[in-house]
């Protein structure tokens, strides 16, 4: 069996057994063809209204907030469209911020999660486990090695989890080193010690602060050779300052929450090695980039392997995972956990990458390649038609950005009105309601956030996608 596959030998015993799979075929054929339907977006059926009211209610009053969109799902959808309970259908640009990579009701996700109904477990653990456990660890880790020493996997129900457990590497591994080192605008996760880590007032708002973090700068295009110097500048500083005390320095390859910020080789290969040369462990967060770039991982787009320690993953991989060399494996007893993921996750997260490894979307003319080439045209387009939604977006120190366009692959932004906060705020609820789910990133300034659905979305799909966001940007230009 070849590392990660969907071989016979991983399926759930049940649904080895030839009647259950000729029912589960025949459970995706019909809901296929319940599909045709979903071919755009469309309005809200005003019958549903009321029901549709009382459940965003109940939604409010048991969270204790309304949530940020009037979202509930229906349950159906095609691809990168869904439905939602009143009826609507929306081109969905933002995926559960990331984990819906095959997008909703895709037969072979369908396929997998009827596989995984018919297992034994609803969840497996570090205790108990099933094949498909150790497949989807070792399609990961024979994918990372490529080019690196990553050599084991961790798997973990959630991506703040995967980053908690790479600070415990690496930690132990120093010797119980106190700092961290980040980049500033990071985002690492919302449990106590990942909100002091990421760089959001707002994630650690009235939580005790015990976490020493030292925030290098990210690269700045107009700055250009001379911002890798200051970032070099600035963590040679802090290396001197506390020399043996810092634990780590994790680097996102493309910064998420950030700003889909993107740096040069050269950005990270000179940190990467001042890191080397002080004993500091280098620990690459792609719990948002991972899938989504040109190479399955980002830092193997930019060639950034031999410099890599600890690796996080998550998101659209389903499970999530934490990723490290022979020389970072820890002492037993440091990382483990009741529930790893559910038989669910496994099987769906295993059918996906499997999917994206052999299914072209990596390389420059790869599937992510060339919807990223779609987006950036029609958005070329649009700011260049709208000049009075585009103007110059200045960042802190007053200068223009370089590019209202940006990201890569899978990772997607657009940056009107100049960046300012409240005014994305209201294009994004006026493209919800127009048909286009999609959120915001940055820090000042701020984007329009896509992380589309790149297992099931075409370039074509473009056209029709940003026909809805024109039509919201009138309604609030």
């Amino acid at each position: 069996m070849s590392h990660g596959s969907t071989h016979h030998d991983v399926l759930p015993a049940f649904a080895r057994d030839p009647e259950v799979a000729d029912l589960i075929e025949r459970i995706v054929a019909r809901v296929e063809a319940l599909q045709t339907g979903f071919t755009g977006a469309r309005p809200a059926d005003p019958a549903r209204k009321e029901s549709y009211d009382a459940w965003l209610s109940r939604n409010g009053g048991v969270r204790g907030r309304a949530s940020l969109y009037p979202y509930v799902g229906s349950g159906a959808g095609r691809g990168p469209l869904v439905e939602l309970a009143d009826g609507s259908v929306k081109w969905d640009m933002i995926n559960g911020i990331g984990v819906h990579m095959f997008g909703h009701a895709d037969g072979r996700m369908v396929r997998a999660g009827l596989r995984a109904a018919v297992a034994d477990l609803v969840m497996e653990g570090n205790l108990q486990f099933n094949a498909d456990s150790i497949a989807i660890a070792e399609l990961l880790v024979a994918e990372a090695s490529k080019g690196s020493s990553i050599r084991h996997a961790f798997i973990t129900n959630s991506g703040c989890m995967a980053n908690e457990s790479a600070l415990k590497v690496c930690q132990q591994k120093t010797g119980a080193s106190p700092r961290v080192i980040a980049f500033a605008d990071c985002f690492m996760g919302r449990s106590t010690t990942m909100s002091q880590i990421g760089d959001g007032p707002a994630y650690r708002q009235g939580v005790v602060q015990n976490v020493l973090v030292d925030y290098m700068p990210f690269y700045d295009p107009a700055m250009g050779e001379r911002s890798i110097e200051m970032a070099a500048w600035h963590l040679e500083q802090v290396i001197h300052r506390y020399p043996g005390q810092h634990s780590c320095f994790v680097m996102e390859p493309v910064q998420g929450e950030g700003g889909f910020k993107v740096a040069p080789r050269e950005f990270f290969v000179r940190l990467m090695t001042i890191c080397r040369k002080a004993g500091i462990p280098v620990w690459a967060d792609e719990v948002q980039s991972f899938g989504r770039t040109e190479r399955m991982f980002a830092f193997q787009m930019m060639d950034l392997g031999e410099f890599v320690d600890v690796v996080t993953i998550g998101k659209m991989s389903q499970v999530c995972a934490c990723l490290f060399t022979e020389a970072m494996n820890p002492k037993a007893g440091l990382l483990s956990g009741t529930f790893s993921s559910s038989v669910s996750a496994f099987q769906s997260g295993l059918e996906a990458l499997t999917i994206l490894r052999d299914g072209g979307y990596y390389g420059p003319d790869g599937r992510n390649a060339r919807l990223h080439a779609a987006f950036r045209e029609h958005a070329d387009r649009l700011v260049a038609a709208h000049p009075e939604w585009f103007p110059p977006a200045r960042d802190s120190l007053g200068r223009a950005q370089p590019s209202l366009v940006g990201g890569v692959g899978g990772m997607m932004r657009l940056t009107p009105f100049g960046g300012d906060k409240d005014r994305i705020m209201k294009l994004l609820h006026a493209m919800f309601d127009e048909g286009v789910i999609a959120f915001i990133c940055g820090h000042g300034p701020y984007h329009v956030r896509m992380l589309a659905p790149v297992g099931v979305m075409e370039p074509a799909h473009m056209g029709p996608v940003f026909e809805v966001i024109e039509r919201a940007f009138r309604k609030v230009g």
